[in-house]
């Protein structure tokens, strides 16, 4: 990155240099102004290197808007205005007209073509230098300073101070600190008069008591069925995509159920169950075993249980039942077949809590929803304040739509805080689908 003159005054400084900081520094340099995005990394976009596994699921392939803010629960109503100006279609319309195609997946998850996050990191990096973003980075922030209700300038932690006209917090939650994501901006935004709601892993994988799972680490069932109980009482059915971890359990599935998990421990003991074969009710799975038993009468048991589950988990399987693994498969008795169908249609685990925010997607809690303007991204206690990305109180599930919600608010609080500089460079326009 190219140094940055220590007295040079900006249209636009943006704070944070995740997916909705870069957006927006680059949508405000597009729309005229001239930016400083402010990093404390080495550079840019730490996080974002590793998001969806290190492969960037940028958004999910539901181009209805209303369909698509359902996904956010109570607080999609807020960002209907956002999402008019850019959402899943322009999202697409970018990364394609700044050379980075992407393929679809189950579930409408969109990746870039090549697979790797790095594409989107270089996408956004072009984007910000052809519009002639200046990047700041080893720059963490002090301080916001205030004059007459207007911010006037920010102290770094070196003491130097920079000035602007209109300063986008884009610092991101607390998920994940070792990218730099370690709640600067709540400290920052509650020094300034805003409601920050206490921040609790939201999307992050969960620890579980039985250790004979620790040691499927990396297993992974692309449709499982998931039950929770408590007070044996059902309290959440969910179908999809599970692996195992050398603490308990990940995958998307149960990313997206670990939020409610959190909470029900925090009222006694839950039980979580996993079903493997969720399209086959025990009768149906009964009879598709018997049939790979009479196909293999002959051999041991132990050589047949990985045509029914995959071998890490079959090697597993007779000492968790008490089975005979030598035993050969035309003496398996009915009983023994029965706890086996049993078993793996219920495999029972015992939730003990999550990671943490160090291991979190995303982290719930932030600004509240009322005080930002959401057609434009900007502070209702300060006009030349915008808030975008994980700052704001917006849980969302896996799938895409947590970096959907960073090129969202990103660009729509880029283009207002660019147009709103008192001395514009000459506009550069911007085509939609």
């Amino acid at each position: 990155m190219k140094k940055v003159p220590a007295h040079k005054h900006y249209q636009v400084i943006v704070i944070g240099g995740g997916p909705a900081g870069m957006m927006a520094a680059g949508r405000a340099a597009e729309s005229g102004a001239q930016v400083l995005l402010l990093e404390k990394n080495s550079r840019p976009g730490e996080k974002l290197l590793i998001t969806g596994g290190g492969r960037s699921n940028i958004t999910n392939n539901e181009k209805d808007n209303r369909k698509l803010l359902e996904k956010f629960k109570g607080k999609g109503k807020f960002l209907f205005s956002a999402f008019a100006q850019f959402s899943v279609t322009e999202t697409l319309h970018f990364f394609h007209t700044h050379g980075m195609p992407t393929i679809l997946e189950g579930e409408g998850r969109v990746f870039p073509k090549t697979e790797k996050s790095e594409s989107v990191w270089e996408c956004l990096r072009n984007y910000m230098k052809k519009h002639h973003v200046d990047v700041r980075t080893h720059s963490p922030v002090k301080k916001f300073n205030i004059t007459n209700g207007t911010i006037t300038g920010i102290t770094l932690n070196d003491g130097n101070v920079i000035t602007g006209d209109s300063y986008i917090i884009a610092t991101g939650g607390m998920s994940r600190p070792e990218t730099g994501s370690t709640g600067d901006g709540f400290k920052w935004l509650t020094t300034l008069g805003h409601t920050v709601h206490g921040a609790d892993p939201a999307l992050v994988p969960i620890r579980t008591k039985e250790t004979w799972g620790h040691k499927l680490t990396g297993l992974a069932f692309n449709e499982a069925k998931v039950t929770t109980r408590q007070n044996n009482a059902t309290q959440d059915v969910r179908i999809g995509k599970i692996l195992f971890t050398h603490v308990g359990l990940s995958g998307p599935l149960i990313l997206n159920m670990s939020k409610d998990i959190v909470e029900l421990l925090k009222y006694g003991p839950v039980t979580l169950s996993v079903d493997l074969f969720p399209s086959m009710d025990n009768n149906a799975l009964d009879k598709y075993i018997q049939s790979i038993f009479l196909k293999n009468q002959n051999k041991k048991l132990r050589n047949v249980l990985s045509d029914i589950v995959p071998n890490m988990l079959a090697q597993a399987l007779p000492a968790l039942l008490m089975l005979d693994a030598e035993k050969e498969i035309n003496i398996v008795t009915r009983l023994e077949r029965q706890s086996l169908i049993k078993f793996i249609k219920a495999i029972p685990l015992t939730p003990t809590g999550t990671l943490g925010v160090e291991k979190a997607v995303v982290v719930s809690g932030g600004v509240d929803l009322a005080e930002v303007d959401f057609r434009t991204m900007q502070s209702r206690i300060y006009s030349n304040l915008y808030i975008v990305g994980d700052v704001l109180d917006i849980d969302r599930p896996s799938g895409g739509y947590s970096l959907q919600l960073c090129w969202t608010t990103g660009w729509v609080a880029g283009m207002h805080a660019g147009s709103n500089s008192p001395t514009p460079r000459l506009s550069v326009p911007h085509s939609q689908e």
